[in-house]
């Protein structure tokens, strides 16, 4: 079956970073038919030549962008013009008349969302109802629960959900894809993970770089509806969830937004920070309240996971970029009685910048004294992998190619997450709570340790 992926924002930076060089490598591998057609579609006054000289002056990478040349057309299009969706569908019709996936990808701001699907439908370029055809956006989803609500009928105005792909693009990491693996498929897992065994968990996404040239989106938006709303609530529901009637995409996502329903969060545990120097960054208002760092400490009241504290935690401008999961069992029942220094057992696993799993055991110093270490058993997949470790946006758009759904995420999800979310914009606004200008992660740390006891520092 022939590919057509058709690109609105073809000029944009998602698409010249991540998706051009995605589907060049899919191409490569002969993972996507050989036939693809690749429509980049802007507002600028280009041809498909003019188009490549954009891309290449533009790349932060530099690779072979000869492939692509074979597959991509540029077309210019103004959004709001019927007649240019009616062009581009007979331009897609005339390509194949046997049965062709279409895949109509909006890597665009929401403001665009309307027309481009109001026009998308009225031409017929996606018919609803027709699996066929599909169109996949970006998050933010919205920007509050409302704001999503809006978005979302809009788009079952024109589309079936079964036609609708929604990305967050963390879902596409290895790491992520292999938590339900690392989960279900190890027997020592099954009868511990749960709240008899586990003591704490703590997801961490953390970015040691400021916000560069991000100010227009990230200030109306802030870490906490830029990363926990999305990233780290998918993180935590893949983690937090009963075991699936079966792998497939409804399963799984109905143990996920069951995940969502039952959570809560400790409004004494939150702390919202901005780094010093964000009131300078070109185009922030000198007044701006936006948080870049978002602490909290929430529970998921199911009978697997009651009364264990989750720490979410994620910022700019931290000391490292770093994105994990850290799972703490209790001690054992063994540990008070033997009176040794024994450290807690602990699950990590690594989803940037290295993807691996590491479990740290007590182990006897070798010797003749009666001394316990704490080891550690580590396997970096990427570092096993060299060069074989797809990039997110690889798998997303083969898996959309083919019809997976599992890494994307479903209505529920979002609106559940948009609940939690807006709670917690609430509770800020009604207690007040302080924003923390912080200078270096140390403050941070400190601040979560004085409040919580519980140690983030060279985690």
């Amino acid at each position: 079956m022939k590919t057509i992926i058709t690109i609105f924002g073809s000029t944009g930076d998602l698409t010249i970073r991540k998706l051009l060089p995605a589907i060049n490598h899919l191409l490569e591998e002969n993972l996507l038919p050989d036939n693809t057609k690749i429509f980049a579609i802007g507002r600028r006054d280009y041809n498909t030549e003019k188009y490549f000289e954009f891309i290449s002056n533009n790349l932060q990478t530099k690779y072979d962008l000869s492939r692509l040349r074979r597959h991509v057309e540029y077309f210019k299009l103004d959004v709001d013009n019927l007649k240019d969706y009616q062009i581009l569908n007979t331009m897609i019709s005339g390509i194949s008349k046997e049965p062709t996936r279409r895949i109509f990808y909006l890597a665009v701001g929401p403001d665009l969302l309307k027309d481009i699907a109001e026009n998308l439908s009225k031409s017929n370029l996606v018919i609803k109802g027709d699996t066929q055809a599909s169109v996949t956006f970006e998050k933010p989803f919205g920007e509050d629960l409302n704001s999503a609500t809006e978005i979302n009928n809009l788009l079952w105005q024109y589309f079936d959900e079964s036609q609708i792909y929604r990305i967050d693009h963390y879902l596409g990491k290895e790491m992520i894809q292999n938590i339900l693996t690392v989960r279900f498929a190890n027997k020592i897992f099954e009868n511990s993970w749960n709240n008899h065994a586990v003591k704490s968990i703590r997801l961490l996404v953390k970015e040691n770089e400021p916000i560069f040239s991000r100010a227009g989106y990230y200030d109306k938006s802030g870490a906490l509806k830029d990363m926990v709303q999305s990233h780290l609530l998918q993180m935590l529901a893949l983690v937090g969830m009963e075991v699936p009637l079966s792998y497939q995409s409804e399963d799984l996502k109905n143990e996920k937004v069951e995940v969502l329903k039952k959570l809560r969060y400790d409004s004494k545990s939150l702390i919202i920070g901005q780094y010093e120097g964000y009131l300078d960054e070109l185009n922030i208002p000198s007044d701006s309240k936006t948080e870049t760092f978002v602490f909290l400490k929430a529970f998921v009241d199911t009978p697997r996971f009651k009364g264990v504290p989750f720490y979410l935690l994620t910022g700019k401008a931290l000391e490292k970029k770093e994105s994990l999961i850290e799972i703490e069992f209790e001690e054992s029942s063994q540990q008070q009685k033997w009176h040794l220094p024994l450290q807690n057992n602990i699950l990590t696993i690594q989803i940037a910048p290295l993807d691996g799993i590491s479990l740290r055991l007590n182990s006897k110093v070798p010797g003749l004294k009666d001394e316990v270490e704490q080891v550690e058993l580590d396997y970096c997949i990427s570092c096993d992998h060299v060069g074989n470790m797809p990039e997110a946006y690889e798998k997303l758009i083969l898996d959309m190619n083919g019809h997976h759904k599992s890494l994307f995420t479903r209505w529920d999800e979002i609106l559940n997450s948009w609940k939690f979310i807006d709670q917690v914009k609430t509770d800020i606004e009604r207690k007040n709570i302080p924003l923390t200008i912080y200078k270096s992660s140390k403050e941070l740390y400190d601040l979560i340790l004085e409040r919580e006891g519980v140690h983030f520092e060279n985690i």
